[in-house]
């Protein structure tokens, strides 16, 4: 049994996705995944497809030295931003697999929202590339573990006008304002006797 960081509020009510030893940089999908985060699965699902066709950006607001500034950004209220193909594919995978596990409780898969979702780092792996003067230099990838739950989003029902009307108290009139005008009043009143 894998453990989840976080435990969703109504476990009836939502799903779990997750991912281990992923080979997807590690810094691309903590971004990209910030991006989606809170939002309703279908326009997260449109949002990572139009990252692909680089037509929406990923801001990149923590791990964004050397990253240059993109026009889509300004969205977001951010300067930096790319587009991260593969991370966007790879969440994709989750989301559809996160449907599927709604599907298969009962939930209403339209009603699901992202509540949360989480990228950690992985064991590194470790390869070798070839430097001049005979050097070997080590050539690293930075794999990630995924993890995320979503959640049906309860439906607001207005309440009926009659209850509220009931609730609300009338207040006295005047309140306490004149009631201290009064006493400084009476108190003139007992000064000029």
């Amino acid at each position: 049994m894998v453990r989840y960081s976080l435990d969703p509020e109504n476990p009836t009510k939502s799903c779990k996705s997750r991912g281990s030893n992923l080979r997807v940089h590690f810094k691309n999908t903590r971004e990209t995944a910030q991006a989606i985060k809170g939002m309703h699965i279908r326009k997260a699902t449109k949002y990572l497809k139009d990252v692909t066709l680089k037509k929406q950006c990923v801001p990149f607001r923590r791990y964004n030295g050397g990253v240059g500034r993109c026009a889509q950004a300004k969205q977001w209220g951010w300067t930096q931003g790319r587009w991260p193909k593969k991370s966007a594919e790879f969440l994709l995978h989750m989301l559809k697999n996160a449907e599927s596990n709604a599907e298969l409780k009962g939930l209403d898969v339209d009603s699901l929202v992202i509540e949360h979702i989480q990228v950690n780092k992985a064991p590194k792996m470790r390869r070798r590339t070839y430097r001049a003067h005979g050097r070997i230099n080590p050539y690293m990838s930075s794999p990630c573990h995924i993890e995320m739950i979503l959640t049906e989003k309860e439906q607001i029902v207005p309440k009926p006008e009659e209850e509220v009307a009931q609730k609300k108290k009338p207040s006295a009139p005047g309140g306490i304002h004149t009631a201290r005008v009064r006493i400084i009043h009476m108190g003139k009143a007992n000064l000029q006797e």
